[in-house]
């Protein structure tokens, strides 16, 4: 007997997969991300068994008929209780166009008669009603009657889940746990819960209609769902592991552990109340002094999450997704769409894309033809770009081409002196001369600022801050390249815990250079939101942050248990320190209250 899951292609018929995975594209029905195993749903019409009863069967197939005729109703009806609240009212009618359906006379009459007349099997009556139903409305080229013979399609496969079955028999049920990524032939409302009426993760369909009412009650309940996948069932096996990043019409099948760990283990949230939703907009410390929280992003779905979170801003946009997931670098097209949908995600708040920051460690052949001695201290960052120059004018040529939709900037990374802020600058003037010769709309106008990360950039902070018009501070890569340990190594962790006093120096050195030049200043990083270490940023002058998504609130609520004046107090404390130890001290201290209000 073969091991081979019903259903399933064989391992020698698979195509090699690059490390970003195999990849299909298809129509985007609902936006969002969704990360999770493969369960394959072959359509149960084309399944269902078209073998005969004996006459004595008649009787019982009857009473399964109508078992399953009230299971199923009893569930739409727990599903649209389940759904009250969290998709409109007009949407959520859509499931009592199904009950109407499951207590249709000619429905009932025809599975009846079948089952009755020519003894077919209560599956095989099902199926060819269904069938009958199908052939006939898509002869018709009025959408109405097409959209019924969905949802008459919808409530026969519904039925048949609901059948009793004997054991070892049939196809297998949904695997447990109940997250994954649903695989089928085509979008159906039933598919989209399982008997418990549990949602999927997303949805990839090979066909199916952006106008169904299984597409309107997707995009409702924010399932990431692609339609139109070719070959989709020739292509995934049960249990692969899929990515879909259904704002970009894509899925991943299949991809390395760098490429999923890019993408995050994104999961639904629970939606944001009206009280909470404004948080990160009003963040304040104890005696009232407000500080900026920004969002710092690295795909859509956390784009959309920020903004319902209510940040004014995508501080940081990391873009090194695309970058990472293929061979060859992104095209021209594939960038401008990208960023363009950013942009639109964001609803008008400015978005900061952080140009691509990749060492020779990522093996990007595009980039770097092989790795380095020291990738590191190597061609990373903007001066990678600037020895690649074709790769930096497709980034901002789209970066530019998405600034149309709204407000953008760029951010470059790594940089280690002007000469590089004044190259790029005029790349970018040549891109625009280029796009302006072409007619396409662009941003008249790009801020472009730096993000301060090495000891070069730190002593240049005046000249850097002169003559762009932002500055940003990586934390974390400070803190590497100021004390000279690599933040990767384990053993080396406790350097990172809290602040050292001379990257608090260097922090207030850029506080003060922005100042006097008036250039926002703002930074980001872990180290730059954990706990401890707030109170002596505020106290430094720090006033804005770029806050991963899922810590925006509770970064928020942290501000509330700090007073200005005695952080001011525990920063100058820190600043006047000669080692991490005594920062430690100051911590402790400001654990047990003794510098706050």
């Amino acid at each position: 007997m073969s091991d081979t899951p019903s259903g399933a292609v064989p391992v020698e018929n698979v195509p090699e997969r690059p490390a970003g995975g195999l990849v299909l594209r298809g129509t985007s029905v609902s936006p969002g991300l969704a990360l999770g195993p493969i369960h394959r749903k072959d359509h149960d019409l084309d399944s269902a068994s078209l073998e005969r009863i004996p006459r004595e069967a008649v009787e019982r197939e009857l009473n399964r008929f109508h078992k399953a005729l009230g299971d199923a109703r009893a569930q739409l009806v727990d599903l649209k209780d389940k759904l009250a609240g969290k998709v409109p009212t007009e949407d959520a009618r859509i499931l009592d166009v199904h009950v109407a359906y499951l207590k249709d006379s000619v429905f009932h009459s025809d599975v009846e008669n079948l089952i009755l007349g020519e003894q077919l099997c209560l599956e095989a009556a099902i199926a060819k009603v269904i069938a009958d139903f199908d052939r006939i409305f898509k002869l018709v080229q009025n959408e109405s009657l097409r959209e019924r013979a969905v949802d008459l399609r919808d409530v026969g496969i519904r039925v048949l889940r609901h059948l009793e079955r004997p054991a070892g028999e049939g196809e297998s049920v949904l695997p447990r746990p109940k997250d994954y990524v649903l695989a089928a032939k085509e979008l159906s409302i039933v598919d989209m819960f399982n008997l418990q009426g549990d949602h999927v993760l997303g949805i990839l369909t090979e066909a199916g209609a952006l106008t169904s009412h299984a597409a309107i009650l997707a995009r409702s309940m924010r399932i990431p769902t692609i339609t139109a996948v070719a070959g989709l069932l020739d292509s995934v096996r049960e249990g692969d592991f899929a990515i879909v990043d259904a704002s970009e019409g894509m899925a991943r099948i299949n991809p390395d552990e760098v490429v999923r760990a890019q993408y995050g283990e994104v999961r639904a949230e629970a939606p944001v109340a009206e009280d909470e939703s404004l948080r990160a907009r009003d963040a304040r410390t104890a005696d009232g002094t407000q500080v900026r929280l920004l969002a710092s992003c690295g795909n859509l779905p956390e784009v959309q999450a920020a903004r319902a979170q209510g940040v004014d801003a995508i501080g940081v946009y990391r873009t090194e997704l695309l970058f990472l997931v293929d061979k060859e670098a992104p095209s021209d097209e594939i960038l401008a769409q990208h960023y363009a949908a950013v942009v639109s995600a964001a609803g008008g708040a400015p978005v900061t894309f952080r140009l691509l920051h990749a060492d020779s460690s990522m093996e990007l052949k595009f980039l770097h033809e092989a790795r380095e001695a020291n990738p590191a201290l190597g061609r990373v960052g903007v001066r990678a770009l600037l020895s690649r120059e074709l790769v930096l004018r497709r980034q901002l040529a789209a970066i530019l081409r998405a600034g149309a939709g709204g407000p953008v900037r760029i951010a470059l990374p790594f940089v280690t002196d002007c000469g590089e802020l004044r190259r790029v600058k005029e790349v970018v003037f040549e891109e625009k001369l280029e796009l302006r010769k072409r007619g396409i709309a662009m941003a008249e106008k790009l801020q472009i600022g730096v993000i301060v990360e090495v000891a070069a950039a730190l002593f240049g902070a005046q000249d850097l801050a002169r003559e762009s018009d932002f500055v940003l501070a990586n934390l974390d890569a400070l803190t590497q390249h100021l004390l000279g340990v690599d933040r990767d190594n384990s053993e080396l962790r406790a350097w990172f815990e809290a602040l050292h006093p001379c990257v608090l120096r260097g922090v207030k050195s850029l506080v003060d250079a922005c100042e006097e030049l008036r250039r926002p200043f703002g930074v980001f990083g872990v180290t730059a939101v954990r706990r401890h270490n707030l109170p002596f940023l505020v106290g430094a002058g720090v006033r804005e942050w770029s806050v991963e998504t899922g810590e925006l609130r509770d970064v928020a609520r942290e501000f509330d248990r700090i007073a200005l004046r005695q952080a001011q107090t525990a920063a100058n404390a820190l600043l006047s320190s000669s080692c991490q130890a005594e920062t430690l001290s100051l911590v402790e201290g400001w654990k047990h209250g003794y510098a706050r209000s």
